[in-house]
């Protein structure tokens, strides 16, 4: 397959890393609370209590869950249900692309592969964190910093990790996030990185046109990954990120970044929309998966970066049950139905939804 000088961006490894964790990658997602029967594969208490601190058992357990201002706002186009919105006139050929007899994996989970953690961890920081200047391959398309980057940080793979190694650090009292991608550590201190991007987590304003981020589609990584917090309270309100094999050269909003010079208009744009259709039956699932489904159905999900089939991603942690993640594999392409979310749009460089 041909790839554009773009593919080194961010999208390139990840595809790289999805197929490496093909065989033990879990599936996931979130949706109204379903919260009594929900097991708990560390602890009995109630799902309700307070996070788990980080510890040996668990070092990747954020402090607290992460809220203050949120992860943008309500009416951010992040965090808006889909469920009334047309379905894209392509939306078969793009299903048929990706794979629809394909099932759908989660690229996350409990446990090592590989030696690293199964997901994208995030780091809590805040004003007292120290700062650390960071190098960009792409500075022009790269927010300089400086970013919040505590002592060892939790990396995408762990640290002697060669794929995506993202970074995503959440200044909650700031209402910030920074993300980087392919972050790798030096010796004065400082970090090298492929690319780098700063959200404030209050507004609405989109990376420049044509930019990349963190991510291949521009976009944020945080708001769209699974997070057991939310599945465990039974309710994540906001969608999803996913990957496809193959893109066209093209993105749509919110997007700002393509991946790919693939021009055949039956592969789908970065930034599309998908969500699972509102006929299939959730009960048959577990309780945490139902939540999952339940959220893909009314929040969908956005494709993100060119790696496997329908792979969803998430945070790594150790409560996650493996088993019970596996039953999203039941869920197939042709289940899913990509949508028009245009008439949402109120300005191209905003994120903000009518």
């Amino acid at each position: 397959m041909s790839r554009s000088v773009m593919d080194r961006r961010p999208g390139d490894s990840g595809w790289q890393a999805a197929a490496a964790l093909a065989a033990v990658c879990l599936a996931w997602g979130c949706g109204p609370p379903i919260v009594d029967d929900l097991p708990s594969p560390t602890s009995t208490a109630s799902p309700t209590q307070e996070p788990s601190l980080p510890s040996p058992e668990n070092p990747l357990a954020p402090s607290a869950e992460v809220s203050a201002c949120g992860l943008f706002p309500e009416d951010h186009i992040w965090n808006v249900p889909v469920t009334g919105l047309p379905v894209d006139p392509d939306s078969d050929a793009y299903v048929r692309s990706i794979g629809d007899e394909i099932g759908m994996h989660p690229d996350f989970g409990s446990g090592l592969w590989e030696g690293g953690p199964i997901g994208i961890p995030y780091t809590e920081v805040d004003g007292a964190t120290p700062r650390a200047q960071v190098t960009f391959d792409y500075a022009d398309e790269s927010d300089p910093g400086p970013y919040p980057i505590p002592p060892q940080p939790p990396i995408e793979g762990g640290p002697g990790s060669d794929g995506d190694r993202h970074i995503l650090l959440w200044d909650r009292g700031g209402c910030r996030l920074h993300e980087l991608y392919a972050a790798y550590p030096q010796s004065d201190g400082s970090w090298q990185a492929g690319s780098g991007a700063i959200y404030d987590l209050a507004g609405y304003e989109l990376r420049p046109e044509g930019w990349t981020s963190a991510d291949a589609a521009g976009l944020p990584i945080l708001p769209g990954l699974v997070r057991y917090e939310e599945v465990a309270a039974g309710e994540i309100r906001h969608a999803l990120r996913f990957t496809a094999p193959d893109t066209r050269r093209a993105y749509v909003w919110p997007a700002r970044h393509f991946a790919s010079d693939l021009e055949d208009p039956r592969l789908p744009a970065m930034g599309q929309r998908f969500r699972l259709r509102s006929d299939v039956d959730l009960a048959p699932f577990s309780p945490e998966v139902r939540v999952i489904l339940s959220a893909l159905q009314i929040y969908g999900m956005m494709l993100a970066d060119n790696g496997s089939a329908w792979y969803l991603n998430g945070v790594p942690d150790e409560r996650w049950d493996n088993d019970a993640l596996h039953e999203m594999d039941r869920i197939q392409g042709w289940q899913f139905e990509a949508v028009d979310v245009s008439g949402l749009r109120i300005e191209p460089d905003s994120g903000r939804t009518r």
